[in-house]
């Protein structure tokens, strides 16, 4: 069943490249070498120079199967567990968000900034730890907290922590109920909420829409900022003086949390452009 016979890595990849239906061609090839690589472990670089491969009936059953998750429109990241974001990997699941390169920039930004030795961080709705862990391993003397209503999200996110060698504080909590049993206060808050609107549905790709957790994506329309409320609501209270809170936002709703951070009573509030030039981060600050 497991006998190896040789096959050209170019004739292995041109039989899956056939085999897969899902978009447009750099992206498919993308999502192969991905696959190939943390899946089979043959690098990109064997198919581009077009090696003989030792290849088993048993292999092609797992590529035939992921070929076919991957046609049901499941992200290649689920298929392999794991992603790579700011400088290392994260696992994730269908319970986590993946990942996205805006979010690095928001932990770039945090990074930046920062000007103290061992700020006191905390980061709301963590999902697979990503921007926690991040800051966690840039900021080397850190105290970072996060929080989650996801059990299941928690678990993925404190193996995270374990795997990227950093210590991180993890909560669950409803965040939207009970962040008054949150009674530090914080050099540093940021979040990451759901923010895609309802109506914003349609737009979807079907792989975001039917593989990662709507709890994580999406708000209502007619209440669009209510985690952003609860957000700046507890940076009033438990940031300290001169302390900022960070977001990413729907690039609808900059005016919005520009107002809202006047509201409660917050400073310099900015909005900045990601790298698609999408109104993409707030940030603002508590000056008294």
């Amino acid at each position: 069943m497991n006998q190896l016979r040789k096959i050209s890595a170019k004739y292995l990849f041109e039989g899956a490249k056939k085999s897969f239906q899902q978009y447009e061609k750099p992206e498919q090839e993308s999502i192969l070498y991905l696959l190939f690589a943390a899946l089979f472990n043959i690098p990109k670089i064997d198919f581009l120079a077009n090696k003989e491969l030792d290849w088993s009936p048993l292999q092609q059953q797992q590529l035939d199967a992921c070929l076919t998750r991957l046609n049901n429109h499941e992200p290649v990241q689920y298929i392999i567990g794991k992603t790579f974001f700011y400088d290392s990997y994260f696992n994730v699941n269908k319970f986590t968000l993946i990942p996205r390169p805006e979010t690095e920039e928001l932990v770039q930004l945090i990074v930046t900034d920062n000007q103290l030795n061992s700020p006191k961080i905390i980061d709301i709705g963590t999902g697979s730890g990503c921007i926690a862990i991040s800051l966690a391993k840039a900021i080397k003397n850190a105290s970072v907290t996060a929080v989650d209503i996801s059990t299941e999200a928690l678990s993925v996110a404190r193996e995270n922590a374990v795997m990227n060698e950093v210590s991180v504080s993890f909560i669950e909590l409803d965040f939207l109920k009970h962040k008054d049993q949150l009674k530090d206060r914080f050099d540093i808050i940021v979040s990451n909420p759901p923010y895609v609107l309802e109506s914003e549905k349609p737009e979807m790709r079907l792989n975001v829409l039917e593989h990662e957790p709507h709890l994580a994506l999406f708000v209502e329309d007619n209440h669009a900022l209510k985690y952003y409320e609860a957000l700046l609501d507890f940076a009033a209270t438990n940031l300290v003086k001169n302390g900022c809170v960070y977001a990413e936002i729907n690039e609808q709703k900059g005016d919005g949390m520009t107002a809202l951070a006047a509201a409660y009573g917050l400073s310099d509030a900015v909005i900045i452009k990601d790298m698609f030039q999408k109104d993409r981060i707030f940030k603002a600050y508590k000056k008294y």
